[in-house]
């Protein structure tokens, strides 16, 4: 009898193993799933108004420019060139990008304002990864750039677009850096919410902020959510405490506590903040 047991026990720690197992190939191939939301944004081309090519892929976005009229509708069309300064925006999984470029008219109007979606958001082509994510961001950066050759660049990434955010800066040197509710990594930021997976081992898009923001040296502000179920608070605490001994300016930190991951762009005294630090005097590097 005891060795009936036994083997009973063994068929069900096996049984159990193959079930995990399983379960872990199922992530793997399905995670990119879990991690981007690009059907909640689609939108017709007609409904953005630049593009930017890419080899593979054509990207489309939003524009906003002082004294023209608001971005979102006209058609698409090349990228303009006045001669200001600049924002772009990388927003979070499942955001429409284009519902923000109106606030940060209103918030910053003598700035041009500059929203791409990601591949395969909105009006764009393609799937979205990590890696391209990322290169097609630092591809904006220098198209914007090229237009606005005297003005200061100051890239926005909230949630995942913190981490499209930190490799641009890491690799182009923005005049300004502003995160809202960041995390230090996506693996960390995961194994918040699937501890019981080995998210080492599978996680494909890893976005290392903690890691890349060490190579930008200008003047970074962090907007933190008190509020925050999806990006924990452990996650904006340990990118704070990543960047403490950084080269450069202090990192700047404004916490508002009552607001969540979503409502943090409607929390009161953010819009102020955010003008404050974007169009502070420029940085002594």
């Amino acid at each position: 009898m005891t060795n009936l047991f036994a083997k009973v026990a063994l068929w069900g720690l096996a049984l159990i193993a193959m079930l995990y197992a399983a379960l872990c190939v199922l992530m793997f191939f399905q995670q990119r799933r879990l991690m981007y939301f690009p059907q909640m944004t689609r939108v017709e081309a007609g409904q953005t108004n630049f593009s930017l090519q890419q080899e593979d892929a054509t990207l489309r976005g939003w524009q906003s420019h002082p004294g023209q009229p608001a971005a979102g509708a006209g058609g698409e069309g090349g990228m303009q060139a006045p001669a200001t300064d600049a924002v772009i925006y990388l927003g979070g999984n499942a955001e429409r990008v284009e519902q923000v470029v109106p606030l940060l008219r209103q918030w910053l109007p003598a700035h041009s304002v500059y929203a791409l979606a990601y591949r395969g958001y909105g009006a764009s082509d393609g799937t979205p990864t990590g890696a391209d994510l990322e290169r097609d961001a630092a591809a904006l950066f220098d198209a914007v750039q090229q237009r606005h050759p005297q003005g200061r660049i100051t890239v926005v990434g909230r949630s995942l677009g913190s981490g499209v955010a930190a490799a641009v800066a890491a690799q182009r040197q923005p005049a300004r850096l502003v995160l809202i509710t960041p995390f230090d990594s996506m693996i960390a930021t995961v194994r918040d919410h699937y501890g019981w997976l080995p998210v080492g081992l599978l996680l494909r898009d890893r976005y290392p902020s903690d890691e890349r923001l060490q190579h930008y040296g200008g003047p970074l502000l962090v907007l933190r959510a008190g509020r925050d179920a999806l990006v924990l608070p452990a996650r904006t605490d340990a990118l704070e405490q990543a960047l403490a001994n950084r080269k450069g300016p202090a990192v700047e930190v404004a916490n508002f506590a009552a607001a969540d991951h979503i409502d943090i762009l409607e929390a009161p005294g953010l819009a102020t903040r955010l003008r404050s630090f974007v169009e502070g005097a420029p940085a002594q590097r």
